[in-house]
């Protein structure tokens, strides 16, 4: 099973634990919980300046930035905090950190060297680095520091969730839900594992067992927009499409960037005549994966239905970019450019299909009768 459209969740997982059973499912405003972070190291600020050149407040501060959601302050502590003692492993950990944070993924395998060469060594780091390789899409070498980090620490479930993505994203979607299901063992009470158990198995065409998870991580997180698509993937698969489009349209209400709920509902559209529609969604879902099957061209399609012509062009012209040669794609845009142009340009002023005329002037045939023979006069 080909599992291209597995999509990597970066940083998830961070902080691995499990809430207690009791807590209750309450909604939390992401700005409040950063605020804390936040404020706690704006307070380091004075000691900081009474002590400029105290190295564990700086790292300190630059932990909770980075908590607080604020890489480029965290790596200017960093920094200078490794202008000071340049042989802390630990200062290089938290620069590949700020990094990873900003996404400059050859910067955080060159620190991740540095806080090994300077005698770093916690299960931290390879997760780090294979976390990386995997967002670089280099699985061999995200698998590889997965592994180191499970020898390190064997229950560590974030190493085998991204272990699961990376067979997943291999290909290997059998390998990659024993992995999946190991790290969810481990931490039962996280929604991104369910998200993608049932993102899996949807994939695979096993939407019964794809409901299981995705209404379990639903419960746990009531506003996961990729866990309302799942649960909606399968109900499509099982044959129930009106109940399907109704959590793809809940999945956008609470997460605009899902964009296959969009691609779903756009091919909903199409497939029901309701070009209008169409076109809102896949605008949308092609805004974040332009490879999505059949999606351009029923676009284009649904622009031309409209009579929104230039529109159509556009779509035309990149299918022809895409599929280099293909006479369907190149004959539409070859079409459409000629209906755009005004008559003055186009190269003849005839309308491109019309039915030609009878040849004028030509009087009819005299019957002969081929019984009797001409005679000569």
């Amino acid at each position: 099973m080909r599992c291209r459209f597995i999509v990597l969740l970066l940083n998830v997982l961070s902080a691995c634990e499990t809430a207690p059973a009791d807590k209750p499912d309450t909604l939390i405003d992401l700005a409040t919980v950063q605020s804390g972070p936040r404020v706690q190291a704006d307070e380091l600020n004075g000691a900081i300046q009474r002590e400029p050149r105290n190295t564990a407040l700086l790292a300190r501060r630059a932990t909770l930035r980075l908590a607080a959601g604020q890489p480029r302050a965290a790596l200017d502590d960093v920094t200078l905090a490794l202008s000071i003692d340049e042989t802390d492993g630990r200062l290089y950990y938290l620069q590949a950190q700020s990094y990873r944070a900003l996404g400059q993924l050859a910067e955080v395998v060159a620190s991740a060297r540095q806080a090994a060469n300077h005698g770093f060594s916690g299960p931290e780091l390879p997760l780090l680095l294979g976390e990386t390789y995997l967002a670089a899409r280099d699985y061999p070498a995200a698998l590889n520091n997965l592994d180191r980090t499970l020898r390190l620490d064997p229950d560590q479930p974030a190493a085998l969730f991204y272990k699961g993505l990376a067979y997943a994203a291999s290909a290997d979607t059998t390998t990659a839900v024993q992995y999946l299901q190991n790290a969810l063992a481990r931490s039962p009470r996280e929604p991104e594992i369910f998200h993608q158990l049932a993102f899996l198995l949807n994939a695979w065409r096993l939407p019964a067992e794809a409901a299981r998870y995705a209404a379990q991580g639903m419960k746990l997180d009531t506003v996961s927009g990729q866990l309302h698509y799942d649960y909606g993937r399968q109900l499509e698969l099982q044959g129930r499409p009106d109940s399907a489009q109704w959590y793809y349209r809940r999945a956008l209400a609470l997460d605009s960037t899902v964009y296959r709920a969009d691609y779903r509902l756009g091919l909903a559209a199409a497939k029901t005549h309701m070009p209008a529609a169409a076109i809102t969604h896949f605008t949308r879902a092609l805004r974040r994966n332009a490879r999505l099957p059949e999606a351009r061209a029923l676009l284009a399609e649904a622009y031309e239905a409209q009579n929104r012509l230039p529109e159509a062009l556009a779509q035309y012209r990149l299918l022809v970019a895409e599929n280099p040669g293909n006479p369907h794609w190149t004959f539409k845009t070859w079409k459409l450019n000629e209906a755009t142009l005004p008559d003055s340009l186009r190269r003849s002023k005839r309308p491109l299909l019309r039915r030609p005329r009878a040849a004028a002037g030509l009087e009819p045939l005299v019957p002969m009768n081929l019984l009797k023979p001409a005679v000569p006069q």
